[in-house]
């Protein structure tokens, strides 16, 4: 790759996945698959790219999970990690930068970064009211609280919901309780770190303004441009997370505060090894000329409301995001893919089984960029025998016709591709052709509009 140290550089986050599980084909059908495919192709036309990853030990799912499962909190990462390391390998998902927040080192930083920022009036030190458990005392946020979405009504935790992307917390949540007992929650006064949004407006309606952004993205945007956007605690009286230093001890960082730090530290790392300080970092940054951030559909607060905020509380003077690359839910059999109760197809057994380049490509196909789309054994199978035959180059493979259990999605597709947010005509064409190849008869709107039929 050219050297991320010339000027001009394009950063491409890929998401940290949190520890509490392995990658299963829906992380990868999102934002890990698409990040790389996007970072080769920059590369291949030439362009300074720097790609950095990571694992987030950082979200107290993990204790959680450990403790309801009776495994040591550190045995549970271990065998994540090395299981999410595995399918980034078998999946050929590179990166050019690796953060590793399980090194003394970063630890040590990124403690440093908060407690600076919160000395030189970036963050501010303010009394809350915070929530904790009657019954077990646990501080209730992020997994440690559930309750339901003051915007939509869905079940949430603490972070953002996954039904709207809106921000959550303990004070925001309808009737919240405890997620770890079921406790009753009790509020409580702290003095903590706190970052008003509000107080980063301007920043942020430059970056609404100018960075390339989905329709799901500005309908978040919409929402908080009319109304007053929360103070969100930076740390937390809480057993889980990075340990404060200076006037911060005794508290831990939120898991939120730390991935954007993280990507504040690992790229000047990238850019300069010398940078350890808020400071040096910033100044590292200077050589960054475009962000590209791609992520889910549940995490759009933070990417793009509460990171580019955090940014600018650290002192970056101009905003580097240029755009987010975003996915809906891929679901399984129709139902939701979930760790916790085993509902999967794990990233790291599946590529150690089937030709990584053909799940590759059928999740690209299958991604669920525009809306939710849904992965079955029989979709893929037939999928994987179209194509093995011509990623092999057998001369005698017809090309021109589409399997039948792949011409549902792929109509679909090609409707999806037509709609005015995101049209996509080549899409549309490409869509229809393999359609007709399959024998189907079109006679809906995917004929009409491209044939004016």
């Amino acid at each position: 790759m050219p050297d991320p140290r010339s000027s001009g550089v394009t950063v491409i986050t890929i998401p940290p996945p949190t520890a509490n599980g392995p990658l299963h084909v829906g992380h990868l059908s999102g934002p890990f698959l698409a990040s790389d495919i996007a970072a080769r192709a920059a590369k291949a036309r030439g362009e300074r790219v720097l790609a950095i990853a990571g694992v987030d030990v950082a979200q107290n799912y993990i204790p959680k999970m450990a403790k309801a499962r009776g495994v040591d909190v550190e045995e549970l990462i271990e065998r994540n990690r090395s299981e999410i390391l595995e399918a980034f390998h078998r999946g050929h998902i590179h990166y050019d930068a690796f953060v590793d927040p399980q090194q003394a080192e970063y630890r040590r930083v990124i403690a440093g970064m908060l407690a600076d920022m919160v000395e030189r009036g970036g963050a501010a030190m303010s009394e809350v009211t915070l929530y904790a458990c009657g019954d077990c005392g646990c501080t209730l946020h992020h997994s440690y609280v559930s309750g339901s979405c003051p915007q939509c009504g869905d079940s949430a935790c603490g972070g953002s919901c996954e039904g709207c992307g809106g921000y959550t917390a303990s004070d925001t949540l309808l009737d919240p309780v405890c997620a770890c007992c079921g406790g009753a929650a009790r509020p409580f006064v702290a003095s903590v770190p706190v970052l008003r949004l509000e107080d980063y407006r301007p920043q942020l309606e430059e970056v609404w303004q100018s960075a390339e952004l989905p329709r799901q993205v500005r309908d978040l945007i919409a929402r908080y441009s009319s109304t007053e956007m929360p103070t969100v605690p930076l740390a937390y009286p809480t057993d889980w997370g990075i340990e404060g230093t200076g006037r911060l001890a005794g508290m831990r960082l939120d898991a939120y505060v730390e991935v954007g730090l993280s990507w504040l530290y690992g790229v000047a790392r990238a850019l300069d090894e010398a940078a350890d300080t808020l400071d040096a970092c910033v100044r590292a940054w200077g050589e960054v000329d475009e962000l590209w951030q791609f992520h889910g559909i549940d995490n759009t607060f933070f990417f793009i409301v509460f990171w580019p905020a955090l940014f600018a509380a650290a002192g970056l003077e101009r905003a580097p995001l240029r755009g987010l690359v975003v996915n809906e839910f891929y679901t399984l059999d129709g139902a939701k893919f979930s760790t916790s109760r085993d509902h999967a197809v794990w990233a790291h057994e599946f590529l150690a089984s089937e030709d990584p380049r053909v799940v590759r490509l059928y999740l690209a196909w299958d991604r669920p960029d525009r809306a939710q789309t849904d992965f079955t054994r029989e979709s893929f199978e037939a999928f994987r025998d179209f194509v093995g035959p011509l990623l092999a180059d057998a001369g005698d493979v017809d090309a021109t016709r589409l399997p039948q259990p792949l011409v549902p999605a792929e109509r679909r597709r090609g409707e999806l591709a037509l709609q005015l947010v995101g049209f996509d005509a080549a899409l549309a064409a490409r869509s229809l052709l393999n359609l007709l190849a399959a024998g189907a008869r079109e006679r809906g709107p995917l004929l009409t509009a491209l044939t004016g039929a």
